[in-house]
């Protein structure tokens, strides 16, 4: 059985994943209508992990014996100036997020929720994926410039792979 502040924080950051899956949506929105097909599919398979990520935090509440909450998600943002810094701000999204679960896993300590401690684990890990990720993305950025965003179009998708593995196609 989860206990109550353990819950109450699970249930915030189905939230949080709900709206970071949203986030992407609306940047592979904006990179599509912008030529940037590339971008899109990778901004397009971060939405779908989020999702996931999402999932997770719901049927485990529920598998505690808690009450997953599914909240009403605000609208992100819709436009960027470019692709430079639509990644910067998934970067500091994915900041946020980090310390997110590290506000759990802390809380799940100091309640001596062992169980969810492991659970939070897997989404430790995968933060640190995440955040290295995006960061090598905007070392690419940097380097090709906005003049050569062509090439890194065309090449993002093979900078990553979705967790689990495979190939991102769009």
């Amino acid at each position: 059985m989860l206990k109550k502040k353990v819950e109450d924080i699970c249930n915030r950051q189905i939230e949080r994943e709900g709206y970071s899956s949203n986030l992407y949506l609306a940047m592979a929105s904006w990179a599509e209508t912008n030529g940037l097909s590339g971008v899109a599919g990778w901004l397009y398979a971060q939405a779908d992990e989020e999702r996931v990520h999402f999932l997770k935090f719901i049927k485990y509440i529920n598998e505690r014996g808690g009450k997953a909450v599914i909240p009403a998600l605000k609208q992100p943002g819709t436009d960027y100036k470019g692709v430079e810094e639509l990644f910067k701000e998934v970067l500091k999204h994915e900041e946020f997020i980090t310390a997110s679960i590290n506000e759990i896993v802390g809380l799940t300590l100091e309640e001596k929720d062992f169980n969810t401690h492991n659970f939070l684990q897997w989404f430790v890990t995968e933060q640190v994926e995440e955040e290295a990720s995006v960061r090598a993305i905007l070392d690419k950025v940097k380097l090709v410039g906005k003049n050569n965003m062509y090439q890194f179009d065309r090449d993002i998708l093979t900078l990553r792979t979705p967790a689990g593995g495979g190939t991102v196609t769009t």
